[in-house]
């Protein structure tokens, strides 16, 4: 049986952004990992998960969560360096 770190080892996101779709969907992590292979293989996808995390942000913002709002900023910044959003041609 895989652990939840062979998971995320296999995965191209880290932790938090894995945390983040499976807030963002309401899904399991183990589900998170394996929707975040598919959103990565298209620029539409990227879109998706860039769209996710500030959503995550916008909702923990408007419910009061300041901390969870820092820990998602941190989470896109990565998001941002390693995923950024696709140019336009």
């Amino acid at each position: 049986m895989l652990s939840m770190q062979d998971v995320l080892d296999y995965c191209d996101l880290d932790r938090g952004e894995i945390e983040a779709i499976a807030e963002h969907q309401h899904i399991p992590m183990t589900i998170a990992a394996e929707m975040s292979e598919v959103l990565l293989c298209t620029p539409e996808g990227v879109c998706q998960l860039h769209a996710m995390i500030i959503e995550n942000m916008q909702h923990a913002l408007e419910v009061g969560h300041n901390e969870r709002v820092l820990d998602l900023m941190q989470t896109y910044e990565h998001l941002q360096r390693t995923h950024p959003l696709p140019t336009q041609h």
